[in-house]
């Protein structure tokens, strides 16, 4: 037993050594950063956002945020015991559907609007169908993960992928409530997914301070980016799929560019005396040009994602705010907080 200890020992630390390795061949052939390539392209405006609507009915302390593919209809978790679908523009509540627990991390909507999920401490994913007879009733409970279910996109109206406190994620046929795929690689707790365009791949957000980008059907791992010196809170791929950010306890955004395996960007908002803020949830626009950061305990951060400059803030919640989304055309931002609202920006 004591031999095989210090065999895993060792193993460890030659793990550490080639990933220590690996950074440096990376840095080595960084000649420079997206900021001071586009130095010479005209700045962007100051953008300001103009709140549209306030949606009112959570009773407490909101944890994520996924808007339809509809552009209209948005999802939240609360931990009220409530997952709420609305209809942005009348405000008007659309579903109330109880939790199998209170403790809710994510919430999904996919399937071209047909099906919502939801999963946390309770390390389920459940399902409910909105177009069944009974939408209140889950239509699936996907079991298996053996920590805390933190993420959960759907691919398609037959497939959802998750990420998970045990270290992993999967991709789970909805149907039969089988684990079709299981990515493994992470040493830590995985915080977040983010799905690339087509949905072939998604990038996954850990505790280890890794992110690691990930071939959705075959399950292995085409990428795996070394940089952050703290827990990786939140991922979203850049449209075209191509980059992706990522955000973590450590105070920074950051842009990370798969073709040459190297951070590109980095943005870091002053938290004042007591350092850099930690940002908790991060978003694109449509075209990709602003970047959006939720932070801990700041106002919602707007980013010139080429220059890294600071273009305009967002700020309307009393409290944290847990989770942003843009919606699928790009004409709204949405902001959930612990403060029970969520809350639809656009530009003024």
């Amino acid at each position: 037993m004591a031999d095989l200890k210090d065999r895993l020992e060792e193993a460890k630390k030659e793990s550490e050594s080639l990933k220590a390795q690996i950074k440096t061949n990376i840095e080595a052939v960084k000649d420079t950063t997206l900021n001071k390539f586009t130095n010479d392209l005209p700045a962007l405006p100051n953008t300001s956002m103009k709140l549209r609507r306030t949606l009112k009915g959570h009773l407490g302390k909101i944890y994520a945020l996924q808007w339809a593919e509809d552009s209209l209809t948005l999802a939240s978790a609360s931990q009220d015991g409530k997952l709420l679908v609305w209809n942005a523009v009348t405000c008007l509540k659309i579903n109330a559907l109880p939790l199998p627990s209170n403790w809710v991390m994510t919430c999904g909507y996919g399937g071209n609007g047909e099906f919502v999920a939801s999963g946390g401490l309770d390390n389920t994913c459940t399902v409910w169908n909105l177009r069944s007879r009974n939408p209140t009733k889950p239509v699936r409970e996907l079991s298996g993960h053996g920590g805390f279910l933190s993420c959960c996109r759907f691919l398609d109206s037959k497939q959802i992928a998750t990420s998970s406190g045990d270290h992993s994620c999967a991709v789970w046929d909805i149907e039969s409530a089988n684990r079709i795929t299981e990515f493994r690689k992470h040493e830590g707790d995985v915080m977040f997914l983010s799905l690339n365009t087509d949905k072939s791949q998604f990038v996954s957000g850990s505790c280890d301070k890794n992110c690691i980008v990930w071939d959705t059907k075959s399950g292995k791992a085409t990428h795996t980016l070394y940089g952050h010196e703290k827990d990786v809170n939140s991922v979203a791929f850049f449209p075209g799929g191509n980059s992706f950010c990522s955000a973590s306890e450590d105070g920074t955004v950051r842009l990370w560019d798969l073709r040459s395996m190297n951070e590109i960007n980095r943005y870091v908002l002053d938290g004042g005396a007591a350092g850099p803020a930690n940002p908790t949830s991060v978003a694109f626009s449509q075209s990709g040009r602003l970047l959006f950061s939720a932070y801990a305990d700041h106002p919602v951060a707007i980013w010139d994602t080429l220059k890294a400059d600071k273009k305009g803030q967002v700020s309307g919640h009393d409290k944290r705010v847990t989770s942003i989304g843009i919606s699928h055309d790009g004409t709204a931002l949405c902001t959930a907080s612990w403060d029970t609202f969520l809350k639809v920006w656009t530009t003024a």
